[in-house]
């Protein structure tokens, strides 16, 4: 059965490992794509390499806000409407504990995962209230819950995300759009890579032992995995469903209160 048989789903960070597999998992399911990415060529190879040779393929900087209204009406120009956005474009940023933090860090970790997320929300929200439903996933992390040392411009743009994630629950409920956030743990992507050499400079191995360590099911998550969760919320499956963040994390969340 195709869940988003004409269906159009928008994707921000579609080159990135969850963008592409949650863009397969929705093409699965017949949904029509939009994805967006900062590198058009990042994201055309990302995109035949998934055999998503359909999907509208849009180049953006999601911290400006004009690009951000360029993509948002380029997909409804194309499709006519969006039904589905999965806010996901983020980064990590630079590690270090808030002593030894930078200014300009912290605003760039908030620019692309704190002012991209509302300028998404901003820009798709205004045609999902003009047709009167809709569908949000935003990506956060189990960073967006807990804290973690030397991660302090990353946790506190996640924290933020779920705070947005929460408001635009509330501000779209008479619309019938609904939001809700995914909260990973550590999944297997170029971002983890990332991750492990920002923490543990050298030692990427060792780094990768830890993290995995600290899951209950000694692995990281796969991408598809999150994808799956993506698409499963974002169906009427899920329809009564908004404003609230959903761990996956394999079982991390047991081990704190």
């Amino acid at each position: 059965m195709d869940l988003f048989s004409d269906k159009v789903v928008l994707i921000t960070g579609g080159a990135g490992g969850i963008g592409i597999a949650t863009a397969k998992a929705f093409a699965a399911e017949g949904a029509k794509l939009a994805l967006v990415d900062l590198n058009k060529d990042a994201l055309s190879k990302a995109a035949k390499e998934a055999n998503l040779n359909d999907a509208l393929l849009l180049e953006a900087n999601v911290t400006k806000e004009e690009e951000v209204e360029r993509y948002v009406a380029a997909t409804v120009e194309k499709y006519g409407k969006v039904d589905v956005f999965v806010n996901n474009a983020g980064i990590n940023g630079a590690f270090a504990n808030i002593t030894e933090q930078t200014v300009e860090n912290v605003q760039n970790v908030f620019n692309v995962n704190v002012v991209g997320v509302f300028l998404g929300l901003k820009y798709v929200m205004k045609t999902m209230i003009e047709k009167k439903s809709g569908v949000i996933v935003n990506l956060a992390s189990n960073g967006g819950l807990l804290g973690a040392p030397g991660m302090s411009a990353y946790v506190a743009s996640k924290h933020a995300v779920t705070a947005y994630n929460k408001t635009a629950a509330l501000e779209g409920a008479e619309h019938n759009i609904r939001s809700v956030a995914v909260c990973p743990s550590g999944v297997d992507t170029q971002m983890m890579r990332s991750i492990e050499t920002n923490s543990m400079p050298g030692k990427e191995g060792d780094a990768k032992v830890a993290f995995e360590a600290s899951v209950p099911m000694n692995r990281y998550a796969r991408a598809e995995e999150i994808a799956d969760l993506i698409a499963f919320l974002a169906s009427d499956k899920t329809s009564f469903i908004s404003g609230s963040y959903h761990r996956i994390d394999g079982g991390q969340a047991a081990t704190s209160v």
